[in-house]
């Protein structure tokens, strides 16, 4: 079933409030507000990569109180153990019985706080959950509440105390973005809030609540996207595979991430259907990090993001 102009229209109606809602807090590019709203539309997981006290704890708990969502956040430590985020079983004295203690993970929006500080086990604890929605704790399998969103931030890998994101855990995230520094205005106003005291700083309204957000989700499920368009998307990731800098490209999960990706920035657009500049406006962000470059390619500092530039240049862009 297509997508109607009017129930895309009410989409954008109610993304524009929310976008509106954040930037009046939040001090950061729309775009990037963009890119976090997109993968929670499209039931996807967002890692932000930047250094620390740029405002990605802000953000997140943000959007979820914007989107009237519970939140929680879990600091990655490198002591930090797979039942810290879980949860685990707890023997009950009253019963006589071991019951599950639900972790932190069991919220609609998580913030990972500084993933990559986390030694690899317990970085992959997260993996089910992101993947499947649930947990399984002594053989027993536990859903996770919906919708479910992570927001994980990592620092810059050269940084002391990181470790390097498992291959396949990066690839469970549908996009990968930067905050970046404010810009002058923006570094003014930090200032003014935090000079006045007696001001509190704005905090975000709650404007949608938990069922309005799962229909929005369902909302980029009847988007059209014309068969050209697939058959582009395609040769984009195939593409990727042939590049001699990458060891590997991007999997069939990528290129299905890309699909999704796209049709929920044709709503963000206040379109029914998808365009090739639809594709091309998430394709960086969505593919990226799922590459994985070769030794001399990485040795030379080749960047990811730089291949996915060449790939859209030459792969030919259908005629819509």
């Amino acid at each position: 079933m297509e997508a109607t102009d009017a129930a895309v229209a009410d989409a954008g109606e109610d993304i524009d409030t929310v976008l509106d809602a954040l930037s009046a807090t939040v001090i950061a590019d729309r775009e990037l507000l963009e890119t976090v709203l997109l993968g929670v539309l499209a039931r996807g997981h967002v890692l932000l990569e930047d250094v620390p006290g740029t405002g990605k704890t802000l953000i997140a708990r943000s959007v979820a109180r914007t989107l009237g969502l519970s939140f929680s956040r879990v600091q990655f430590t490198p002591d930090l153990l797979p039942a810290d985020v879980t949860g685990t079983h707890v023997y009950n004295e009253g019963t006589g019985e071991s019951e599950f203690s639900s972790g932190p993970v069991f919220a609609n929006v998580v913030l990972a706080d500084e993933i990559n500080r986390a030694p690899p086990k317990t970085q992959a604890a997260l993996l089910e959950a992101m993947e499947e929605r649930q947990v399984t704790a002594d053989g027993e399998t536990h859903d996770l509440p919906e919708p479910f969103f992570v927001l994980a931030t990592q620092n810059p890998v050269e940084m002391a105390g990181t470790f390097e994101l498992p291959e396949a855990q990066v690839d469970r995230f549908l996009v990968k973005t930067a905050i970046g520094y404010p810009d002058e205005a923006g570094e003014t106003e930090l200032l003014r809030r935090r000079a006045d005291r007696d001001r509190r700083s704005p905090t975000a309204n709650e404007v949608l609540s938990t069922d309005e957000v799962r229909a929005l989700q369902d909302v980029p499920e009847s988007i059209r996207v014309e068969e050209d368009l697939l058959e582009y998307m395609v040769a984009l990731s195939r593409a990727t595979r042939e590049r001699s800098e990458c060891d590997v490209g991007v999997s069939p999960r990528g290129t299905q991430r890309l699909f999704e990706a796209t049709r929920v920035r044709a709503v963000l657009s206040g379109r029914e259907y998808v365009t090739p500049e639809d594709v091309k406006r998430v394709t960086r962000s969505v593919l990226a990090h799922r590459l994985v470059l070769t030794p001399d390619a990485a040795v030379e500092g080749v960047d990811k993001r730089s291949v996915i530039e060449d790939v859209l240049d030459e792969v030919p862009v259908p005629t819509v």
